[in-house]
């Protein structure tokens, strides 16, 4: 299947020049399998759905542990494969097969309307997020995001990380550096009472910091049962943003941050996100816990760094 060309102007940044596009659909192969007895979300075709008691917190806790660190597991496996010449299509085949060996379901296969056609998200330079993996090949210089949801016991743990291919110029690299560390301090504003305000004016103050733009249109999320639930979570300061932290939410941070302005505008396959003037755009992203004390990363492994700001 090709997904129909989208055309788009070249724009000029208000700040960092003129920007190019540099990322054009490809071919999407067919929809790939899953075993049978590998349980499906309810919003997967011919799933039944039937009314189900909310999980209690301490299992729901304890599966979504689980979920956070198979997901993790997925990333680290696909990164090995990150190079310049491999497909985003061949990416996704690994993130499927990686899934369903540990016997979860990739969560994005069949989201949405219209249903996402592949078990990962793949988004290159100016991708915001979305990207449907196809036959476009890796090139030197680019830079890449994989975004990884893991659907198991019940659970969702998402997690995506931005990588770089080849030799990649330095303000694409900063440009990460700095979106990785605005995560990290968004995390660090997590603990029971706080609003979540507090998240997202740590995102905006560090993107602004350091000359860059904090994407508005796509927001962190309730995370669990359902892939996307309450509360939204805004990467930017604003008074709406004012839901007070208990023990026991989860949900996801995952700014995304552009080097020119943060607007975007969407493929016609209706899931590729671009930035409007085509300036390049970086993304993290963890499932996080607010725990009694402070947060929990549930897309870790346990003996991995929780990279907080030293300040």
């Amino acid at each position: 299947m090709v997904r129909r060309k989208k055309q788009l102007k070249d724009r000029a940044s208000s700040n960092r020049g003129v920007f190019s596009q540099s990322v054009f659909p490809g071919v999407v192969s067919p929809l790939r399998e899953v075993p049978a007895n590998i349980a499906r979300p309810p919003y997967v075709p011919g799933t039944m759905s039937l009314p189900r008691t909310p999980l209690p917190l301490d299992e729901k806790v304890k599966r979504m542990r689980e979920t956070g660190i198979a997901a993790r597991e997925v990333m680290l496996e696909v990164a090995k494969h990150i190079e310049v010449g491999i497909t985003t299509d061949e990416l996704d085949a690994i993130v499927h097969e990686e899934t369903i060996k540990r016997g979860g379901y990739p969560s994005p296969l069949q989201y949405g309307s219209p249903p996402f056609p592949k078990s990962v998200c793949t988004s290159i330079n100016e991708i915001i997020c979305h990207g449907i993996p196809d036959s476009r090949k890796l090139q030197d210089g680019d830079i890449l995001n994989i975004d990884i949801t893991v659907y198991k016991n019940g659970v969702h743990g998402d997690h995506n990380q931005t990588f770089f291919v080849g030799n990649v110029d330095e303000e694409s690299q900063n440009l990460v550096k700095v979106t990785k560390e605005a995560m990290w301090r968004g995390i660090a504003e997590v603990k029971p009472g706080a609003s979540t305000r507090a998240i997202g004016k740590a995102i905006e103050e560090h993107a602004k910091t350091n000359g860059y733009s904090s994407v508005r249109d796509y927001t962190g999320h309730g995370i669990g049962e359902i892939f996307h639930d309450k509360p939204t979570i805004l990467h930017y300061d604003t008074p709406h943003n004012d839901t007070i932290m208990t023990p026991g939410m989860t949900f996801t941070i995952e700014p995304m941050l552009t080097i020119g302005d943060w607007q975007s505008d969407l493929w016609d396959d209706d899931w590729t996100v671009v930035t409007k003037d085509f300036s390049r755009s970086a993304q993290f992203e963890h499932t996080v816990l607010v725990t009694d004390t402070g947060v929990d990363v549930l897309t870790l492994l346990p003996s991995e760094p929780r990279e907080f700001p030293n300040s």
